[in-house]
């Protein structure tokens, strides 16, 4: 997968792991001084993915929020919000979510051939569908992503999505943000789930950076080339 964007994967997650709790609100395991470093990430990127479960969990908008930095991105003849991509295998995506009618920037959704036609159907309009293959084929989808002049790809959840690009060896980049507290409930989403992942004793990850943001560390790895 080389003719592909450069992948940067980021989280925040407990101390044991954990991504959220159980309970039906979101749980902030970040600051807002993390917050406005993640806004500075996205601005530097061409797109930003989460999984169809995280835009039906959270009703994401994954619009940059500084008007600086929307603007300054402006200023380099670029659009003011990402492109937005969502991969989904049910199709379960309700047209009236925010990553939907939210920002200026295209919205594309990935999903795999039995799913495709009936989607680009009720999302006409709203998003491109792309037919994925069958079943979704993550090359295909980053492929895809780079004949549409994706350079740089945030990737920003949940623990399915995660899970798929770590083990497909498809993430260059980890930005992870540990949290002081621990949630300690199995009901809870991981980080990742059960998997193969290159990333192993054998082959770990290089860190780049550990930066303290107040209670929170940062800790960035190069996971995979590295590429810049």
């Amino acid at each position: 997968m080389s003719d592909r964007p450069y992948v940067l994967l980021s989280c925040a997650m407990s101390a044991d792991g954990y991504i959220d709790d159980a309970a039906p609100q979101r749980l902030r395991l970040s600051s807002p001084a993390d917050f406005d470093r993640v806004d500075a990430v996205r601005a530097g990127c061409d797109a930003i993915l989460v999984g169809a479960g995280t835009v039906r969990a959270d009703n994401p908008r994954l619009l940059i929020r500084s008007a600086a930095r929307r603007a300054q991105r402006a200023a380099r003849g670029l659009p003011a919000d990402l492109t937005k991509v969502t991969l989904t295998w049910s199709g379960d995506l309700d047209p009236g979510a925010r990553f939907f009618t939210t920002g200026e920037a295209p919205k594309l959704v990935y999903a795999p051939s039995p799913t495709a036609a009936g989607l680009s159907a009720r999302l006409d309009g709203l998003a491109d569908v792309i037919d994925a293959g069958d079943p979704l084929a993550l090359p295909a989808v980053l492929g895809d992503l780079a004949s549409r002049g994706v350079r740089r790809l945030m990737v920003e959840g949940g623990g399915a999505v995660h899970t798929l690009f770590l083990t497909a060896d498809a993430v260059d980049e980890l930005q992870l943000v540990v949290a002081p507290f621990f949630i300690g409930d199995p009901a809870a989403p991981r980080f990742v789930r059960p998997g193969t992942f290159p990333q192993s004793p054998g082959r770990p990850m290089r860190l780049e950076e550990v930066t303290r943001i107040g209670d929170l560390v940062l800790l960035r790895y190069l996971a995979g080339a590295g590429r810049g």
